[in-house]
């Protein structure tokens, strides 16, 4: 894939990459143990198209996807690493997606909620990190149930623990972490959603950049890029995009 000095300037207009990392979904992103410094899947996607680009790369960390998408929507940052909405596409060029993701439910142990279907009623309150991929699809489908908001999506189990609420919903394996620091509680069979994990780019940008980052997650994905790196960071439970 060749990239010309006016596409690469307008991909990198600073002359640095400047990447939104969302440190909200493990999955994806997190901090190094050691150095404290952004790792995972996301940061090596932004780390190779920097290479690509003949730049350096900034690194712009953020703990929900809301502010993640914000920073990127406003050009304050040249790439970022998304589920895929409608409502987040207003403002950014999606790529097709790189990685699947399961969204599932989380309750107490002695809840009667047996099925994902049975979670849209009324009087039933479900947690979900405001802004995030979970918050905007239950937005738009439970029709009956209450969603209340908590600040992020890591701190969605400690807020459905304390003001007792009915349901716990986001990344499968975020739910399974951070249940594990209280008793009772147990995920519903299944999932309610997949998430689609996508790059993006600010829709200013123009088309022309928007399908060089598309060709360059299709690259990545079929020369096995995305998956050594899931395989590298010991993820479980996500899968290449087709």
């Amino acid at each position: 894939m060749q990239i010309s000095p006016a596409l690469r300037d307008t991909l990198a207009p600073t002359g640095v990459l400047r990447a939104s990392i969302n440190l909200g979904n493990p999955i994806l992103a997190g901090r190094d143990s050691e150095s404290g410094e952004p790792c995972g899947v996301s940061v090596d996607l932004a780390r190779a198209f920097a290479e690509r680009l003949g730049v350096e790369l900034e690194l712009l960390a953020f703990d929900s996807a809301s502010q993640s998408v914000e920073t990127v929507t406003a050009e304050r940052a040249d790439i970022g690493f998304f589920a895929v909405d409608p409502l987040r596409g207003e403002g950014i060029h999606f790529t097709a997606p790189y990685v699947l993701i399961e969204g599932c439910y989380l309750v107490r142990n002695d809840s009667p909620l047996t099925d994902n279907d049975q979670v849209d009623r009324a009087g039933t309150r479900v947690v979900v990190g405001k802004g995030s991929a979970y918050d905007l699809y239950l937005s738009r489908e439970l029709k009956q149930a209450e969603i209340v908001r908590a600040p992020t999506s890591t701190a969605v189990v400690a807020q459905f623990v304390e003001q007792q609420l009915d349901v716990a919903a986001g990344v499968k394996q975020q739910l399974e972490q951070d249940s594990q620091q209280h008793d009772g509680l147990r995920l519903l069979p299944g999932r309610f959603m997949v998430i689609q994990q996508a790059m993006g780019l600010p829709k200013g940008r123009g088309e022309q950049a928007a399908d060089c980052l598309r060709k360059f997650v299709e690259e990545m994905k079929t020369s096995g890029f995305v998956a050594d790196a899931l395989e590298r960071h010991g993820i479980r439970g996500a899968s290449v995009a087709p």
